[in-house]
């Protein structure tokens, strides 16, 4: 059977709110997008509805020159490449459809943010953190399952997933000329990071 591909997206800017999430659970990203497709033109998530407002937040098509990824003179981040069948990728775009046609109806779960810091989780269904959403389309469409509310997702917990990594660096390099794809599998980088990190421990 045909396989098609989605593409999650991982990064951590230096806003405020970014710093805030790294300082209490020292995660390496602290954001999450949807993609539809590999050149990111059909990224979506839940983030800031104004730059400069880190707490008025809606559904948005996101781009990498635009925001607070505008903002950034370096974005690191990652891209996860997950091969779904065609049924299971036509229901996140059905989905995301519904979140565009529905956009007044859903906001940014700002109780979420604060209570996910001591492990609490929000169970609004109309408002989302951008974790929480990507998992909500990709648990709703069958991808995806953790065993844990949605709310309390986090974007690291997306390195968890057999995914393969598309690529991994300053993704302000995508804005300018073609950059080499990273062939690696989330289950080698897991293992390269942590035996670094025990390396460093020691």
């Amino acid at each position: 059977m045909d396989r098609v591909h989605l593409y999650i997206v991982l990064t951590r800017t230096n806003t405020m709110i970014s710093r805030l999430i790294h300082l209490f659970t020292h995660d390496e990203y602290t954001h999450a997008a949807l993609a539809l497709d590999s050149e990111l033109q059909e990224m979506y998530s839940f983030g800031r509805k104004y730059t400069y407002n880190p707490f008025l937040g809606r559904f948005k098509q996101e781009r990498l020159n635009e925001g607070t990824y505008g903002l950034a003179k370096k974005l690191p981040g990652v891209i996860l490449d997950i091969e779904v069948s065609p049924e299971d990728y036509m229901h996140v775009r059905e989905l995301i459809e519904h979140f565009r046609s529905n956009q007044e109806r859903y906001r940014y779960n700002v109780r979420g943010l604060f209570y996910g810091l001591f492990k609490k989780p929000t169970t609004r269904d109309d408002r989302f953190l951008c974790s929480q959403f990507v998992y909500f389309v990709l648990h709703e469409s069958r991808i995806v399952e953790f065993d844990i509310p949605a709310s309390l997702v986090r974007p690291v917990d997306f390195l968890t997933l057999d995914a393969r990594i598309a690529f991994m660096g300053d993704l302000k390099r995508l804005l300018g000329e073609p950059t080499e794809i990273c062939p690696m599998r989330t289950r080698f980088y897991r293992w390269v990071r942590n035996r670094f990190e025990s390396g460093r421990a020691a």
